[in-house]
């Protein structure tokens, strides 16, 4: 199965049992990202993992794309357009989201990310590019 087919199966499953899974992702702390593509202005929604940096009104999200050499699209488009769509645990949400790639923040925002998602440490020794960290904030109305 492809990345595309995954991914749609992940995303309908997310959103028809309001952000359970089942399998190999029963436990995982997935969210749903919708963004605007940065050449179509089309939306893409992508299931990444994500933490809490204080509350779920602030998602942190790690654009590693598993420390490939280049950004995953869904990054290079909130760059773009930093107006994104959050769906977590059944809830929607419209989000702002800013990237950060060093300083104290980047720091601090890369150590609770990794701490809490095992695995994610070795990203950045697999790619020479600085993988950013990203803050969604939810936009209150």
């Amino acid at each position: 199965m492809d990345m595309k087919t995954f991914n749609r199966d992940l995303i309908a499953e997310f959103r028809a049992n309001d952000g359970k899974l089942s399998g190999q992702f029963a436990n995982s702390t997935l969210v749903l990202l919708t963004t605007t593509g940065a050449k179509s202005g089309r939306p893409h929604t992508v299931p990444l993992g994500w933490v809490a940096d204080g509350s779920e009104d602030r998602i942190v999200l790690f654009a590693s794309n598993i420390g490939a050499p280049k950004h995953p699209a869904w990054y290079l488009n909130l760059v773009a357009n930093p107006d994104v769509t959050i769906e977590l645990r059944g809830e929607t949400f419209a989000g702002k989201a800013s990237s950060l790639t060093d300083g104290g923040e980047y720091e601090r925002l890369y150590e609770l990310f990794t701490s809490q998602m095992p695995g994610t440490e070795t990203h950045q020794s697999k790619t020479e590019r600085k993988i950013p960290m990203v803050l969604v904030e939810r936009v209150r109305m």
